[in-house]
């Protein structure tokens, strides 16, 4: 077993995804340093293919820990040195632990913050789930329902496997029985914040509730939507906390 990390040494951390100068994990883990005290940096590597990632290692001295953003969740697997158990039955990792011999291992903190998040919110009506896109954020997202014994169908824009509908199969009826409804698409990210996915959402009651993986803007056009039927609105804020201080305690713990 290796020692738990020295907080007084200087360690690199960073976020590995494609074209994400808006990222939250930076930001979030700078304050955190500064608040803390702590010697540490954080930096994006932003990517243009997955294979670039072997020239980082090689060349970032003190590489402790990574996390994994949209579009290499489900495209590091094959990278790495081993996954945690949890991280292989999502099939999706966006939190890697560089171990002290320098492997690399893969986790999943997206459903511990997804689930943590929704789970004050619930009620007993809330029994079955719409999860919109099928992406490697939407496999935590199905997990973590999974968990919480709530069932749910993905909806994506054209059939395929494991997909129940597609968005033109949607009406008013799919909406009433689904009570809760999960944005894992990039549609209303910043700056695109008059879209939102294309569902009936003249179906959404009080009952229902809204949560959108999005934090920018902190109300996309979905949350609004929503709303304006006083249906429950949740942004991705505070599931990204919840999982960076998961992922944190990743890289931390012997």
């Amino acid at each position: 077993m290796g020692k738990t990390q020295d907080n007084n040494v200087k360690h690199k951390f960073g976020l590995l995804g494609r074209d994400i100068s808006y990222s939250f994990s930076r930001g979030y883990f700078a304050k955190k340093f500064e608040k803390e005290k702590l010697p540490h940096t954080y930096v994006n590597f932003d990517l243009q293919k997955i294979e670039e990632l072997n020239d980082i290692l090689k060349d970032t001295s003190n590489i402790k820990g990574i996390n994994v953003t949209i579009p290499y969740k489900e495209e590091v697997i094959p990278m790495l040195d081993s996954l945690n158990k949890r991280a292989r039955k999502i099939g999706a990792v966006n939190t890697i632990k560089i171990t002290g011999k320098n492997k690399l291992v893969g986790y999943n903190t997206d459903y511990y913050g997804f689930k943590n998040s929704l789970k004050p919110h619930l009620k007993k009506h809330h029994k079955r789930a719409l999860i919109l896109g099928t992406g490697g954020a939407s496999k935590a997202i199905a997990y973590a329902l999974k968990k919480l014994k709530i069932k749910y169908d993905y909806v994506s824009r054209s059939k395929k496997e494991g997909v129940t509908y597609t968005y033109s199969d949607l009406n008013d009826a799919v909406i009433a029985k689904h009570t809760i409804i999960i944005n894992c698409t990039p549609i209303g990210t910043f700056p695109n914040i008059n879209d939102s996915p294309n569902i009936p959402y003249d179906a959404i009651t009080k009952k229902h509730i809204l949560y959108d993986l999005i934090y920018n803007p902190v109300q996309t056009k979905f949350l609004a939507h929503g709303k304006s039927k006083n249906a429950i609105t949740i942004n991705g804020a505070e599931m990204l906390r919840l999982q960076a201080e998961k992922s944190w305690e990743i890289w931390n713990k012997s």
